[in-house]
């Protein structure tokens, strides 16, 4: 009976309540740092109403007129009570800065808890945390106004990014990187690149970006320069947010333009190009030495060379991102889910030089001036499903990636070392497209309900292609500004299609860890034993058709540069010239790898101070490559296997000076894979005459790495560190050019030194500068900067290196920058109380490296200093709008590859430049609305 009457009362104050006339609103902000604080338990104390913050920190609670205590509480802050006073039809503002309590976050675990991605949660976990790495979350992101993953890694210690060329890591690029996406293992969507380009990354869908400089037993051993973890949101409350975005940059948008006319319908404006482009179906599934009539040459192509010249419209950016959360059942289950799709596209133009050196003569091989023009797309997809109880955490993630380069690109002057006619003209019409379709499952289980016995599993699988179809170009003579002459034969016309099909990627984890030796579990020691690996199954297809005169022809013929489709259409309905196969017989290769690891780590704690981490992995790896060399058709494949077997060791020590500074120390073997067309038999040829070939006896490196590392945080929003680095690396991986008698070009390929040493030092630091005045408490600067030392001594034996011939002779490892240097100065201030602001100006620089080592008499290829200066002004407006402006590369300086000063052969060219161009300054907007 009493039941009955409870229940009856329990339900009439829910009634009761359900009629609120009165309201209290907000916002809950860090005391510290006056940031928005999400997700934080808003309650009437003594009733059961209650609500949550959004991510912008504002919330809204209703009730009946009266008396109440209101209730603030979240993890990693003191819990904070007030009193408030109410009247009927009456909505009142109480917004709240939260104090964060440095007890509380000890026994966080941060991984894969995107209601933790706030700033100083982050900051305690890297001081708490015994292996080094560094994490920028989903608040830090939202607040600096960052778009992408890649622009997000560029506020970490010792990484800079390179248009178009990925993040390099202590100065080192990006064969030396590895990308985990949720703790699994995942392939790149490029094989010219080692990991994903982490641009197309939208920030919409990250809930932290974890950086690992050290080696631990449970990360891949392909590890030299840094392994990014991405750990995808899984939303925390029910919201949806909008976004729209528009970017200008100077003489890229709103100046002439030119696109493929097979690239001007709405499909492709959104990336999805079609089939025309495919290889005609004439040509079969393998190459031979087919001749097809004029005829047929006229009516199998779905694609032709015909450009259109309008002015690029601005950059534009749309996405949308839905949340929702339920709790389920009486043990308060929950269930949440993410919906998110984005898209962007970005017309971009390149003015400047392309060269190359001769050898023999010392003069240009290459002397050309290029002028490209690239139209890109890039959308993403995702769906991730969360279930967790009080022992399972489990997630599912499927993610869609797509992007394309819809290029043009003219090159004037003249190939192959020749200064007859300087008037030669190259024009490529280029399709680049990707495909990437990745799904995961994975999850936490406690196997105890005292958290002592946990068990972690997931696997990955993944399907990507890679594809440049119909890859079209005809070479010539420019007569005049509109006017082009081709002849029918010397590859005069050409048609490519390479496919690389990356048939199934497949990754899994399986993980074990034991906490025992104290009753504190934080106190306590921590065994973990584990198996990770992964498949990789890809194979490829490069096709090549070139023009043939025919025995009735006229040798050539004058058209109209950005219009020739009609003319060659009439010259092949005279029978003046049609197709045939130019492929060699090296056109197929297949690629299978599997590596299997498993590895074991030992957390030790010497008392309060000392904490120990040791542990080996064993990681096999097993790689196959089948290929044909030049030859028949009919010839069997070469097998190529790599069958090898590493024992990496890993070290990791931490010493508490006091509760706010530690000393750590790192130890490591690690080995570091080539990128996939770095040790791929596939002859990649470009119109201008130059190939980009790999090198099929090209050896994994072996690098020993040490750290060492002091660091102090004096507040929970400081830090300061200084660390110094070295690394001892066998047979490092390195870019190089050969000369090629028969292409009349270079070969780009790659090859194994001998062995290099690195020594570097690195030094970070957030300061409040406050500390200096009262006046500056809204300003705050952070640096971080890298200073590097290298050397490489080289294989004498065999090489056609420029210095091989020199005693003892040495250099700077091929892609290492000496010194990079990161800043950004961010300044917050409020319009009002519900127009909040944050500006920062970030600065990024690195120093003069090898692009590519010299050989054959020649000097290096440098990459010369190039310095990004960007500016982001965030604006918080009300509960729902956010606006970001941004301005982006403002000095605008030149990119610039050179050639060397200490060439051996006599240069006769007084301009050593090899390549360079300027991007512009662009100028973007991003609305964003939240309900």
């Amino acid at each position: 009976m009493k039941l009955k009457f409870l229940l009856i009362g329990l339900f009439f104050t829910i009634i009761s309540f359900a009629q609120n006339t009165a309201k209290v609103s907000g916002i809950i902000t860090d005391k510290d740092s006056k940031q928005p604080v999400s997700f934080v338990s808003v309650s009437l104390k003594g009733t059961m109403i209650n609500a949550e913050s959004d991510i912008n920190g504002n919330y809204e609670i209703a009730m009946k007129p009266g008396k109440y205590t209101i209730v603030y509480a979240f993890i990693g802050y003191k819990t904070f009570e007030k009193a408030i006073t109410v009247a009927e039809d009456e909505t009142i503002t109480e917004n709240v800065a939260l104090q964060e309590n440095s007890n509380s976050i000890e026994g966080v675990v941060i991984k894969g808890s995107t209601s933790k991605t706030k700033e100083t949660a982050l900051l305690k976990e890297q001081q708490k945390a015994v292996e080094i790495k560094q994490s920028i979350g989903a608040q830090e992101m939202s607040r600096k106004g960052i778009s992408d993953v890649e622009e997000g890694l560029t506020k970490v210690t010792g990484i800079s990014k390179v248009d178009g060329r990925g993040i390099f890591v202590r100065g080192l690029e990006d064969r030396y990187n590895n990308l985990l996406i949720n703790g699994l293992i995942v392939p790149s969507n490029n094989p010219f690149k080692k990991i994903i380009p982490l641009d197309i990354f939208p920030t919409d869908i990250v809930g932290i970006i974890e950086t690992y400089k050290t080696f631990n037993t449970n990360l891949f051993g392909d590890f030299a320069g840094g392994t990014f973890n991405i750990l995808t949101s899984t939303g925390e409350k029910s919201q949806t947010k909008f976004n729209i975005g528009a970017g200008y940059t100077t003489n890229n948008n709103l100046s002439k333009f030119l696109m493929s006319k097979d690239a001007k319908g709405t499909s492709d404006f959104f990336g999805f190009s079609g089939n025309e482009r495919d290889l005609p179906k004439i040509f079969g599934n393998s190459p031979s030495a087919l001749t097809i009539t004029p005829s047929q040459s006229k009516n199998s192509f779905g694609s032709g060379f015909d450009v259109e010249s309008s002015n690029s419209p601005l950059n534009t950016s749309i996405g949308v991102t839905h949340n929702e959360k339920f709790n389920i059942g009486k043990n308060k289950n929950t269930f949440k889910y993410l919906l998110s799709l984005n898209f962007d596209n970005k017309f971009q133009v390149r003015e400047g030089v392309n060269r190359l050196f001769n050898t023999a003569q010392g003069n240009y091989d290459n002397n050309l001036n290029f002028k490209q023009y690239k139209y890109s797309t890039n959308g993403s997809a995702l769906v991730a499903l969360n279930y967790k109880t009080d022992r399972l955490n489990l997630t599912s993630n499927t993610f869609y990636l797509k992007t394309t380069n819809n290029t043009i690109q003219d090159q004037t002057g003249s190939t192959n070392g020749t200064t007859v006619n300087t008037n030669a003209f190259i024009r490529i019409n280029e399709l680049e497209e990707t495909d990437y379709l990745n799904t995961q499952l994975f999850g936490n289980y406690k196997l105890s309900k005292n958290e002592r016995h946990n068990l972690r599993a997931g696997g990955s699988f993944t399907t990507t292609n890679y594809q440049l179809p119909d890859r079209k170009s005809f070479k010539g003579v420019k007569i005049d500004e509109n006017t082009t002459n081709v002849s029918y034969s010397g590859n005069s016309i050409f048609r490519q299609f390479l496919n690389f099909d990356g048939k199934y990627h497949a990754s899994g984890l399986l993980e074990y860890s034991w906490k025992f030796g104290n009753d504190d579990l934080e106190k306590s020691n921590k065994l973990t034993v584990g198996y990770n690996g992964y498949v990789n199954n890809v194979e490829s297809s490069f096709r090549f058709l070139v023009s043939t005169p025919t025995p009735s022809s006229t040798g050539g013929v004058t058209f109209q540069t950005n219009t020739p489709d009609a003319t060659l259409s009439n010259e092949l309905g005279n029978s003046n010239f049609t197709y045939n196969e130019g492929t060699n017989s090296t056109y197929k290769t297949k690629l299978n790898e599997v590596v299997n690891a498993g590895y074991f780590d030992l957390a030790w704690k010497f008392g309060e101070k000392v904490d120990l981490n040791f542990g080996a992995r064993a990681e096999q790896t097993n790689r196959e490559t089948k290929y044909k060399e030049s030859g028949s058709f009919d010839d069997p494949f070469i097998t190529k296997k790599v069958n090898k077997i590493d024992i990496l060791p890993s070290l990791n020590v931490k010493y508490a000076l006091n509760e706010n500074s530690n000393v750590r120390f790192a130890g490591s073997k690690t080995i570091t894979r080539p990128v996939i067309m770095e040790a791929y038999p596939l002859e990649f040829v470009n119109p201008d005459g130059t190939i980009e070939q790999g090198n099929t006896n090209i050896k994994n490196s072996e690098n020993i790495n040490f750290d060492l590392k002091y660091e102090i945080f004096p507040t929970a929003k400081e830090l300061f560190v200084v660390g110094a680095f070295s690394k001892f690396i066998q047979n490092p991986i390195e870019r190089v050019f050969i000369p090629s008698a028969g292409s009349g070009g270079q070969i780009i390929s790659y090859d194994n030194s001998k062995k290099a040493v690195l020594f570097g030092a690195e030094i970070e630091f957030l300061f409040q500068l406050e500390k200096i005045s009262k006046s500056l408490q809204d300003l705050s600067f952070g640096l971080n900067t890298t200073l590097m030392y290298s050397k490489v001594n080289i294989n004498t034996i065999n090489s056609s290196e420029t210095i091989a011939n020199e005693a003892n002779p040495s250099r700077k490892l091929q892609g290492a920058s000496p010194w990079i240097v990161n800043a950004d100065l961010k300044y917050e201030f409020d319009f009002n109380k519900n127009w909040k602001n944050t500006m920062t100006i970030v600065y990024n620089v690195y120093g003069k490296r090898i692009y590519a080592v010299g050989t054959n008499g020649l000097d290096h290829y440098y990459e010369m200093p190039f310095s990004k200066l960007d500016f982001v002004w965030s604006n918080k407006i009300g509960k729902n709008w956010d606006l970001k402006l941004s301005a982006d590369n403002i000095l605008n300086p030149l990119y610039q590859i050179e050639l060397g000063s200490q060439s051996k052969i006599n240069i006769t060219e007084s301009d050593l430049t090899i390549r360079d161009f300027k991007r512009g300054v662009g100028f973007s907007f991003n609305l964003g609305y939240t309900f």
